[in-house]
């Protein structure tokens, strides 16, 4: 964990990286879901569940990444709640971080319980191949995770914006991409 210098106001380049780099996936990830079942049977249709299941577990180990870059070498800032409010979004975060990973853990249980072609190049084999309806079932509990998810993400965005313009507290600036903060001594 980096020491925190008195002028440091925005965490460090990597950590507003992961964030905006998950926040990117998470968005191309359910825009993809929308539109699966679009694509026409067969090949198409294959690399585009491909995709999102390739998409879930690059979503995965930046969650991973994320979550051990701020326990060891991220910058930790003062928070910017008390009481009340700081407990409301620290449980936010870590809500946010164990919806991320029960949904990508539900996602890939759902193409193991399907069954699930690869690009083509490799078959994961269905769980029980007799139980067409595991499958659905599972996907509708990932479906309702996300879902709950993305209600999350809205909070906390939302929360941000509170911040920023009814608060003016600046709040957006810590998460700010290309900042630059003043060099310590």
């Amino acid at each position: 964990m980096q020491p925190v210098s008195p002028q440091a106001r925005s965490y460090d380049q990597r950590t507003i990286l992961f964030h905006w780099f998950t926040l990117g996936l998470i968005a191309v990830q359910w825009v993809l879901a929308q539109v699966i079942d679009d694509f026409p049977k067969g090949a198409p249709r294959v690399a585009a569940r491909s995709t999102h299941i390739i998409l879930g577990l690059l979503i995965l180990a930046v969650v991973v990444g994320r979550i051990v870059w701020r326990a060891t070498e991220g910058r930790r800032l003062p928070a910017a709640d008390r009481g009340a409010l700081h407990v409301a979004a620290k449980a936010t975060h870590w809500g946010m971080y164990a919806l991320i990973c029960i949904a990508l853990l539900l996602g890939l249980f759902t193409a193991w319980a399907q069954g699930d072609s690869i690009y083509g190049l490799f078959r994961i084999p269905a769980f029980d191949p007799t139980n067409h309806d595991l499958g659905d079932q599972v996907a509708g509990v990932h479906g309702t995770v996300v879902t709950i998810l993305l209600i999350l993400i809205g909070i906390h965005a939302a929360a941000a914006l509170i911040h920023q313009y009814v608060w003016k507290d600046h709040l957006l600036r810590r998460m700010a991409p290309g900042r630059k903060e003043p060099s310590t001594p």
